[in-house]
């Protein structure tokens, strides 16, 4: 493993984090996502080259517009980082059995998962403008290169069982826990993990969801806060898409 080519993957993924940045805060303004270029989200004064430099520019300029001296929200640094991050495991986990197919789908499949925690985080809402054309693109991928029967399998597991809980909820506690957006997620996840691993990533999104949401509960003492539940199937994908296989050897090999 060379290190000049893990340099050159975590630069490309903060570049890539840098445009997930501007996906994340024009999407839901319904804005453009390629013009204008980037600007100051307070005084929207256009952001020069040198200031556009993902995590470098945030520290030189202080955390601040250099025009209007509004703080700049510490997401942007996190969001390349988060990115550049997530490049680094896929580039890592795929070593010995590279495939650029395979890599490039699961890179594309991370930065979309990215983009939807952090809108639903800010808005509560999974965009169909994201999930839509995400899941047609790996349906056709995958037909191309994989099992489109294993593809469709996964997609309606996927969202099935998503809707299977808004059904649940509204029998037991008559309100929906999640939403339409959560369903289409699930959805997506199925297209692009197959069947086996969508099922542990909603199973690892409950569990993370369940112990978060009980202490954010306790902390704030408010029964009625909705939290988003779309970080955590995102999150439980891509835990079980970089250690998945592992997990389940794992949980087979003690079970039986």
């Amino acid at each position: 493993m060379i290190v000049s080519e893990y340099i050159l993957v975590a630069i490309f993924g903060l570049i890539i984090g840098s445009f997930l940045n501007v996906c994340i805060y024009r999407i839901p303004k319904k804005l453009s996502i390629v013009l204008p270029r980037s600007f100051c989200p307070k005084c929207k004064t256009a952001i020069k080259s040198w200031e556009n430099i993902p995590i470098i520019s945030y520290i030189i300029l202080r955390g601040k517009c250099s025009n209007c001296k509004e703080s700049i929200s510490i997401r942007y640094p996190l969001v390349e980082a988060i990115t550049a991050i997530m490049f680094l495991l896929i580039w890592h986990n795929l070593w010995f059995d590279l495939s650029i197919y395979r890599m490039l789908m699961n890179l594309f499949f991370v930065s979309v998962l990215i983009v939807v925690t952090f809108i639903d985080i800010d808005y509560l809402l999974i965009h169909d403008k994201i999930t839509y054309p995400v899941i047609i693109i790996g349906i056709v991928l995958q037909a191309m290169y994989n099992s489109l029967g294993q593809t469709v399998l996964g997609f309606f597991i996927g969202g099935g069982i998503i809707y299977l809980f808004i059904l649940l909820g509204k029998l037991f506690y008559g309100q929906d826990g999640m939403g339409g957006g959560d369903v289409k997620l699930g959805a997506l996840i199925g297209v692009y993990l197959g069947w086996k691993m969508t099922l542990l990533s909603i199973f690892l999104a409950c569990i993370v969801g369940s112990v978060i949401s009980g202490i954010l509960i306790l902390l704030k003492k408010k029964k009625s806060d909705y939290i988003a539940f779309g970080p955590f199937m995102s999150l439980g994908a891509i835990i079980s898409l970089l250690f998945g296989k592992r997990i389940l050897d794992w949980y087979l090999y003690y079970r039986w």
